[in-house]
């Protein structure tokens, strides 16, 4: 018995063929990933538990107990500025208080430069969260900048007549949102409770 199979059909099945077996073979590009980052458990330890060195500091706060506080003393006439250092994961939190002296609106406005102005162009949005303590008198903003910024924190604490509080966070890395986000959302929740743990002095 002769069969015969037209060319066409023949074609077709050759085609077939090829299409699946290809399929099969062909490589599929894995997902981008990024190292797994091992973080600690949450725990704070007050801020004036130093007072040597921050005897001129008239607030306290809690911060995390696996930062450590590095103090700058370049210029000895205006205390103030003052670190949080987190080296296992190369970064810092960088806090400078001033003292209000009818120059509330002077900070404000240096506040938005550093915070908005200077990151706007890099930023993908800025969203802001208000602090309203009443009873302590803590009144802030918390500025999440989303995106390969520079900074991905920042914030600023005062009681608009004595005390101002200003913030960042900042890695020493290349500012990259994607691998960074579980530490910068880890690390704002450290800065969060120190604001909501602010007292001024």
């Amino acid at each position: 018995m002769i069969v015969i199979i037209k060319k066409t059909s023949l074609l077709t099945l050759m085609v077939l063929l090829t299409v699946s077996y290809g399929c099969r073979e062909s490589a599929v590009p894995k997902p981008k990933g990024y190292f797994r980052i091992d973080l600690p458990q949450k725990q704070y330890i007050p801020f004036n538990s130093q007072p040597r060195e921050n005897e001129k500091m008239p607030f306290s706060f809690e911060y995390p107990a696996y930062g450590h506080l590095s103090f700058q003393v370049e210029d000895r006439n205006e205390p103030g500025w003052f670190n949080i250092e987190f080296p296992l994961y190369r970064a810092t939190i960088y806090l400078t208080y001033k003292d209000i002296h009818n120059d509330f609106e002077n900070l404000m406005e240096q506040t938005y430069k550093m915070n908005v102005k200077n990151h706007i162009t890099k930023a993908d949005a800025i969203n802001e969260k208000e602090f309203n303590n009443t009873e302590n008198k803590v009144y802030g903003i918390l500025y999440d900048l989303k995106g390969n910024t520079a900074s991905a924190v920042q914030f600023y604490a005062t009681d608009s007549i004595n005390h101002y509080l200003r913030g960042s966070l900042y890695f020493s890395a290349e500012p990259n949102a994607d691998s960074l986000a579980p530490v910068i959302d880890f690390f704002r929740e450290d800065i969060v409770h120190l604001i909501e743990t602010i007292k001024w002095k």
